[in-house]
């Protein structure tokens, strides 16, 4: 009969019970994160204040503005990129948000698998690494030539990761259709 259990089977289901709960021990790293976004928030009001202060204080060139409003860019991209790993992340791996109907609903979470969470990170991870470079080619003077290479091949790392991830995960989605 396919509804008797055995004694074996008794004893054994307390494990993967167990097992499964153990997803609860990422709550405090996503807890972490959430402090580190908002050490993110400080980062970007100092920023901002040094922006302002340098403003009324002397006419900065275009370049240190530049500088400036980068660094800014990055911390929101950073910031951004806790967001999906915090929400994706607990959604994904610890437990249901159950934010359907709820307006502030981001629109990616309601498709946000493992897959598509390491695309999204990727992506992101692109868009940081380009406000870097685009920072150290604003000041190359300030750079010697290895430094520029290096950061330009890390940067294509990223970008062919990236593509590779992506094109994995399409891989993977398709097959699962068929």
């Amino acid at each position: 009969m396919p509804n008797d259990i055995t004694e074996f089977e008794k004893k054994l289901r307390p494990l993967p019970k167990w097992i499964f709960m153990t997803r609860w021990l990422q709550a405090p790293l996503y807890i972490g994160l959430v402090v580190t976004q908002a050490v993110y928030v400080w980062q970007f009001w100092v920023e901002l204040v040094h922006l302002i202060s340098l403003i009324s204080l002397k006419t900065p060139s275009e370049t240190e503005i530049m500088l400036i409003v980068l660094g800014l860019i990055d911390v929101v991209m950073i910031s951004n990129l806790l967001v999906m790993v915090i929400v994706g992340g607990w959604e994904t791996f610890v437990s249901r948000l159950e934010l359907e109907n709820h307006p502030d609903q981001p629109e990616w979470l309601s498709h946000v698998n493992a897959g598509v969470l390491k695309v999204k990170l990727a992506t992101a991870i692109i868009g940081i690494s380009s406000i870097h470079l685009l920072k150290t080619f604003i000041n190359a003077t300030s750079y010697d030539e290895k430094t520029l290479m290096w950061q330009t091949l890390i940067h294509i790392t990223f970008v062919f990761s990236a593509l590779a991830i992506a094109y994995t995960e399409k891989i993977t989605a398709s097959s699962k259709r068929h």
